[in-house]
């Protein structure tokens, strides 16, 4: 499947296979794409969590007010971001660059994001709605559709996942093969709601 068709079929999927098992394989092709998405500064804020024990599911879909697609998809991934991840040891994020490159870029890192909280929290979360978008568009490319979600309660997910007190919770991702077609899209705006050409 190509980009272009990709982005016009996936659609949010609330009705999975639960008879379907994606393989370590599959699983590791959609990580592995998922690592190209890009992020300010080569950060990669994003910390996926793969739910793969049954249990810890029940209880995620007691926390997401019994949506069936927590358990029945192949998958399901808590995708979170580190807001510290700019501090924490800078310099691996370009440690294949050349020296000049690090020499120039690794420094303004701290420079960018010290003392600005709002800046590192809004960061982190761009970076988690970077990488939900490839691995959407990665799994509907294998054959897969996905389920964005929000609908949960997220302290108590947080309190399941033993989430570290620097990270946030972006969203929920549930993976797996559709055993109902997706509702119809709703509606698109016009073009003229959405595009701005120069200022507002």
């Amino acid at each position: 499947m190509n980009v272009k068709e990709a982005i016009h079929t996936r659609r949010a999927v609330k009705h999975f296979d639960v008879a379907h098992i994606s393989s370590d394989a599959e699983q590791a092709e959609l990580f592995n794409l998922a690592q190209q998405t890009p992020s300010s500064f080569n950060i990669q804020h994003w910390r996926i969590v793969n739910a793969r024990d049954p249990e810890l599911r029940k209880a995620l879909r007691a926390a997401a007010w019994d949506q069936a697609q927590v358990t029945d998809a192949s998958m399901l991934l808590i995708i979170c971001a580190d807001v510290k991840a700019w501090e924490k040891n800078p310099e691996r994020y370009w440690e294949n660059a050349p020296k000049e490159t690090q020499d120039f870029l690794v420094p303004m890192i701290g420079t960018f994001y010290e003392g600005k909280e709002q800046l590192q929290r809004d960061e982190a979360l761009r970076s988690v709605g970077f990488i939900a978008q490839t691995l959407m568009l990665a799994a509907k490319g294998m054959g897969y559709d996905t389920s964005p979600m929000i609908g949960f309660d997220a302290a108590k997910v947080a309190e399941l996942i033993n989430l570290p007190p620097d990270h946030v919770i972006g969203m929920m991702l549930a993976v797996g093969k559709a055993a109902k077609p997706a509702q119809p899209k709703g509606g698109i705006l016009p073009r003229s709601a959405v595009v701005v050409d120069n200022r507002f």
